[in-house]
């Protein structure tokens, strides 16, 4: 009953599709008699739209792992990394021992404007308590968001303030930035990190290469690791940045649509100097877009591990309760013919748990491990390079997943959020004397050292915390909570741009492109 009920949605879903004249009006009618029935004749009270709900999510699933349904209610939610901005108060927020923590007044947004600062607490909104009650990270998004030009009054707690300051914030358009990092590696190399393909990040990567080359970069290094996609045309403009006219970029084909080439118009900010791409089994879809037409093209070289493997193209419909279908409508095609889908006819689950199975596999940590049939086996379209399809971008050095890079006690302390709440306890009485010694980020990047003191306090709060604790552990725990406190006070008083200056000294691969990169012979040897 379950798949007949599936089936016949197919009709009512897809109706805008060609099917023949007949085919739909049979399902539509069918369907509706089953509804019909259930509603006069079945035993107990039935909810018809959650029914409805649950068919066309399992009929997509059956379809492939990408065509998804999206409730009304989660429809704003996922567009706005994508659009590029909501609505809001312009903060970004931590919930710390129950009180809403102010990390960052975003820059230029309404709470900046009103003096708001980093360390500030969130009392009151609309003279209702929001300390001490529990309060959620959804309450709060619920409570500060709303229609640009409203007002929403609240009340902060500062210390070395007396009482507490009440601001009147009218909400306007916040930003949601695509790119983390820009910043320059050495005098002739740049550093760009985007974690998604959105509405705004072409501005913002345009932006941040000006910069970087009134800055003397010629070489950049572009870190698409962990971002998952986005828009098909950001993707498209970005390779553009480094192609040649009229060069293939990707093109689409399914079988409702026609073949589509995008092609490259002219080089932009980067259309020569060397290019390396870093990437890792997170990095998908927009990402594996560019990946493979820089590899392609032999225009630069890829490292880190193999990309995730998403060749699928969805267009998203809207359903007439405000509800959304994001449907596979075509395959996408790298430069030489490549098909980066991975397989995926074992169905959902098995799909799902590939990620799992490549670290089972060893796969992550070792590049023999990881074995492409001669089928999928294609060339690069300059210098005849062998490189596959079928399964994500392979990259060109290969970079094993560090698996020792945290101790057990690390990440337990991180799973507590003793770390974090010790790096904002610290701010809190230490941000004056901090911005006034460390009045520029490079001057605190080079002179600043966490004291010991500092990763002793941790691991006491650790122990009080009842966490296990082996002595052997202590040495390395201590390196690894050093960079971590430098890195959050890094981002806590300038950006997140800082934060991963910081963060990269300690990357393979970003070590392994800074390395390649100044090797001008290793670079193109691997090119030929």
């Amino acid at each position: 009953m379950k798949r007949l009920v599936i089936l016949i949605l197919i009709s009512v879903c897809l109706g805008t599709f060609r099917l023949s004249a007949q085919m739909p009006s049979q399902a539509a009618l069918k369907y509706s008699r089953v509804i019909d029935l259930v509603n006069t004749f079945y035993v107990d009270t039935v909810n018809v739209d959650k029914l409805t709900e649950h068919a066309i999510v399992e009929m997509l699933k059956e379809l492939d792992p990408h065509s998804v349904y999206i409730s009304k209610e989660e429809v704003k939610e996922m567009n706005e990394p994508l659009e590029g901005s909501f609505d809001g108060i312009g903060v970004q927020f931590n919930i710390m021992e129950d009180t809403i923590l102010i990390v960052n007044p975003i820059p230029g947004g309404p709470s900046e404007k009103l003096g708001i600062k980093a360390g500030d607490r969130i009392i009151k909104i609309d003279e209702d308590l929001v300390a001490g009650v529990g309060v959620k990270n959804n309450d709060v998004f619920k409570r500060l968001r709303g229609n640009k030009g409203t007002v929403v009054n609240v009340s902060i707690f500062r210390r070395g303030e007396p009482e507490l300051l009440v601001f009147a914030i009218t909400r306007d358009k916040i930003p949601i930035y695509s790119m983390d990092a820009a910043y320059m590696v050495d005098k002739e190399t740049g550093y760009i990190k985007l974690n998604r393909f959105a509405a705004t990040t072409m501005n913002e990567f345009r932006e941040a290469s000006l910069k970087l080359q009134k800055q003397g970069a010629k070489n950049l290094i572009l870190d698409l690791c962990g971002n998952g996609g986005g828009y098909l045309n950001a993707s498209v403009d970005l390779a553009d940045e480094f192609l040649e006219e009229k060069k293939i970029i990707v093109f689409t084909k399914g079988i409702n649509q026609p073949r589509t080439d995008y092609k490259a118009t002219a080089a932009g900010y980067w259309g020569t100097g060397r290019l390396i791409l870093l990437v890792d089994e997170a990095s998908a879809s927009a990402s594996e877009i560019v990946s493979g037409a820089i590899q392609d093209w032999d225009r630069g070289l890829i490292i880190g591990r193999r990309t995730f493997g998403k060749g699928l193209v969805q267009k998203p419909y809207n359903l007439p309760d405000g509800s959304m279908m994001r449907l596979t409508v075509a395959k996408y095609f790298t430069p030489s013919g490549r098909l980066i889908q991975k397989p995926y006819e074992d169905g959902y689950s098995d799909y799902s748990k590939d990620i799992i199975n490549r670290y089972n596999n060893g796969e992550l940590m070792n590049e023999d491990s990881i074995h492409f049939p001669d089928s999928l086996k294609t060339a690069t379209l300059v210098s005849k390079r062998v490189v596959y399809g079928g399964g994500g971008i392979m990259p060109d050095f290969f970079v094993p997943l560090d698996t020792t890079a945290y101790t057990d006690l690390y990440r337990d302390i991180q799973r507590k959020g003793l770390l974090y709440k010790y790096v904002i306890g610290y701010l809190d009485k230490n941000r004056n004397e901090l911005e006034a010694k460390y009045t520029d980020f490079k001057t605190f990047n080079t002179t600043f050292e966490v004291p010991g003191y500092m990763t002793d306090s941790i691991i006491s709060m650790a122990e009080k915390e009842k966490i296990t604790i082996k002595e052997e552990e202590k040495p390395k725990t201590r390196t690894e909570l050093s960079l971590m406190i430098k890195a959050l006070l890094a981002r806590d008083l300038w950006n997140t741009s800082e934060y991963f200056e910081v963060i990269n000294t300690t990357r393979p691969e970003y070590l392994k492109a800074v390395e390649v990169i100044a090797d001008k012979k290793k670079y193109t040897d691997k090119l030929k």
